[in-house]
């Protein structure tokens, strides 16, 4: 009875995913429903389901998550399309791309709506402050697009403490957060994506070098479709993944990690796409075309070299 007992527990055993070596993915901020598939990836089973075991690995303001990949620390990262580019062209690391997350920028500039703006054009003629990073490339590309500009500008420095108090300012911002923020303070804004001027490169992307896509090839396809099944699972009921980023990032509130969830969908999952997070060569060239143009980057890069169809 034993024996059978014992055969019967190694062959249960045998039948169990043998899980990989653990994977670093690192991200660039705190955990936020703007990365919300990645976890839920993890929350759900899916890394496991494809024989995969990933440390999705918090990051904060300033974390240089494409040097912690070019150096080896991680395995996976995630970054901004225009980061990536800006990073090819000055040879800081073979970076592929696999997998967008929003399909559109969640970079946004918020203002009173007691100012009457219509759109960004408005905003950048206007003779309130508009607070911002400069050194941004939506920032030098809008300096270029609205030249000369007729809004004083001013460093942004976060949150919206400076918004609040001084309705003649008006401020960057991601559409599902600082505006969230400002509702709850009791604030009506109104919200313009940088998108809808022209500018509008993949955000959240999930990136490898290419020599680790070359030597693991069968690894990158079973991450991304755990990622792909992460964030469909998101986006369909984002409450049990946010319960778990809600135990790692306390700063947030059960509120809104809903309602940032629910702002970010639609720029997620957007009409014109078969498959969430995928990509085009022709969005990619756009996006290289325009920081050439800005003169942000001096050697322009192939749209093929930047990312693959996962």
């Amino acid at each position: 009875m034993l024996k059978k007992t014992l055969a019967g527990l190694c062959a249960a055993l045998l039948t169990l995913p043998v899980l990989a070596d653990p994977l670093q993915l690192a991200l660039n901020w705190k955990a936020e429903p703007q990365f919300g598939g990645f976890y839920a990836a993890q929350v759900r089973g899916f890394y496991r389901q494809n024989q995969l075991d990933v440390n999705v690995v918090e990051g904060g303001s300033g974390t240089p998550t494409i040097q912690m990949l070019a150096a080896g620390k991680v395995n996976y990262a995630i970054v901004a399309g225009d980061e990536l580019v800006i990073s090819r062209s000055r040879g800081a690391g073979d970076v592929v791309a696999l997998f967008a997350t929003f399909q559109t920028s969640p970079q946004a500039i918020m203002t009173h709506a007691e100012r009457g703006f219509k759109s960004i054009d408005e905003v950048m003629k206007s003779d309130g402050v508009l607070l911002w990073q400069a050194g941004l490339p939506y920032a030098q590309f809008f300096a270029k697009k609205y030249a000369p500009l007729t809004v004083k500008t001013a460093p942004y420095l976060g949150g919206i403490g400076n918004f609040q108090g001084d309705p003649q300012l008006s401020q960057q911002c991601f559409l599902s957060s600082e505006p969230l923020t400002a509702a709850r303070a009791g604030l009506k804004t109104n919200t313009f994506l940088i998108a809808n001027s022209g500018y509008n490169p993949y955000t959240t992307v999930l990136v490898t070098t290419r020599s680790h896509l070359q030597k693991n090839p069968d690894e990158v396809r079973k991450l991304v479709a755990a990622v792909r099944s992460g964030w469909e699972d998101y986006l369909r009921d984002p409450a049990p993944t946010n319960r778990k980023m809600a135990e790692l990032n306390k700063a947030m509130d059960a509120r809104t990690f809903s309602e940032s969830a629910q702002a970010q969908a639609a720029l997620i999952k957007t009409a014109d796409i078969k498959r969430l997070g995928e990509m085009s060569a022709a969005r990619w060239q756009t996006l290289i075309g325009q920081l050439t143009d800005l003169k942000i980057i001096r050697s322009p890069v192939a749209a093929q070299q930047v990312f693959v169809d996962m």
